[in-house]
């Protein structure tokens, strides 16, 4: 983009033609009434046959110097060594160029001006002051016309930068705004998997349980179904609460009763090995924090952690125990481990159970991996020693 400067010297800005009919009307009002009067001033001189016609074509170069601002300034001036009701027009000529030229344009404009009235002074010299005095006020008076052209043209070349950079940043703040929207979709999404995906496996478990065993008793099935029901109704309310997050964003370090509600911490880990012991999980829960409540965020990021390692020990490896480990102190770090032996390899004889050979395996960890990192964190997972494990490390300030 052109500097502000330069884009006032554009051949379209230039040549762009005032539209509204009184800006030529004012022009004309104006120098023709000072080269009216000037040449009321002149009648004494006894060339009126000379001025009346100077007169006509000096308020006529006025006006064009609307479009024209050099030719017609330098017109004008060239109608000054003719007669003196040139001036009017000469002098808004210099004004002109001064508006809408740089300095060095400007300055010889106005040059020429003097010189034409110097010519003039020495042909029709002007008996009420000396020529001295008169060079001296014409010469004031072209710098004058000069300096405030100039300032008015430096003030519009500001007026046009700050419009530029207002414009610029509109369309900055709009694409920040539509960048944020894509992260509150993403973040949307990574919850409502975290959410939504444990609470669905134990629905599914006890669905299987009842497809795979009919012949169970009423109240069992009753029992069953009755679970099943019940998941489906927290998996809605909980979906209900991911979607509220993006409408009433809570702050980071907000711990008031609403925000415990929607944004589960390390308080609520012992609810969450209640639940999967519900299907048969067992899960053994190691607490080792000390020095009060770690931080908002880590504590929803290491929540989730644990939600999602206790439904991929459910998916992957059924049946097997399960350890959750969390520890850390301030000044540290918030460390949480859920580890659980591996499956044996297909075909070792385990009955598999339906429905958790599922596909897209790791889509979960690498959407808990970005939601730690998010945090501050680290997340990595290894398979080693016929043991899974899955370890974030999350800060925690002193």
């Amino acid at each position: 983009m052109n500097d502000p400067i330069d884009r006032l010297n554009d051949p379209v800005e230039e040549t762009r033609w005032p539209g509204p009919v009184t800006v030529v009307g004012g022009v004309v009002l104006c120098v023709g009434g000072l080269t009216a009067a000037s040449v009321w001033g002149q009648a004494h001189a006894g060339l009126l046959w000379l001025d009346l016609p100077v007169a006509v074509v000096a308020v006529a170069t006025a006006v064009a110097q609307l479009r024209w601002p050099v030719a017609g300034a330098l017109a004008a001036t060239a109608l000054t060594l003719l007669s003196p009701v040139a001036t009017p027009a000469a002098s808004q000529g210099a004004l002109q160029v001064a508006q809408c030229r740089r300095l060095p344009l400007a300055t010889g404009v106005a040059a020429a001006g003097f010189a034409a009235h110097l010519g003039q002074a020495v042909w029709r010299p002007n008996s009420g002051i000396s020529l001295g005095w008169w060079l001296l006020l014409v010469g004031v008076a072209y710098g004058a016309l000069v300096g405030w052209g100039q300032w008015a043209r430096s003030r519009r070349a500001l007026l046009l930068s700050l419009r530029e950079r207002a414009l610029r940043a509109e369309a900055e703040q709009g694409r920040r705004v539509a960048e944020a929207r894509l992260a509150e979709r993403r973040r949307l999404a990574r919850e409502m998997h975290d959410v939504l995906a444990h609470r669905l496996t134990l629905v599914a478990t006890f669905a299987g349980a009842l497809e795979y065993r009919p012949d169970s008793s009423p109240e069992r099935l009753a029992q069953a179904a009755g679970v099943v029901r019940s998941g489906v109704h927290q998996a809605l309310e909980e979906l209900r609460q991911v979607i509220g997050l993006l409408r009433d964003e809570e702050e980071e370090g907000d711990e008031g009763a609403g925000a415990g509600a929607t944004r589960p911490g390390l308080g609520a880990l012992p609810v969450l090995v209640g639940e999967a012991g519900q299907v048969g999980q067992r899960v053994r829960l190691r607490e080792e924090t000390s020095g009060g409540a770690p931080p908002a965020g880590a504590a929803r990021a290491a929540y989730r952690v644990a939600q999602e390692g206790l439904t991929n020990a459910r998916k992957h490896a059924p049946g097997r125990p399960v350890e959750l480990r969390v520890a850390g102190r301030p000044g540290e770090r918030l460390v949480v481990e859920v580890s659980n032996p591996l499956p044996p390899p297909a075909g070792a004889g385990d009955a598999e159970v339906p429905g958790w050979a599922g596909t897209g395996a790791g889509a979960g960890l690498v959407g808990l991996g970005e939601r730690v990192r998010l945090a501050g964190g680290e997340l990595e997972h290894t398979a080693s020693d016929g043991e899974f494990r899955l370890r974030a490390s999350l800060p925690w300030p002193a």
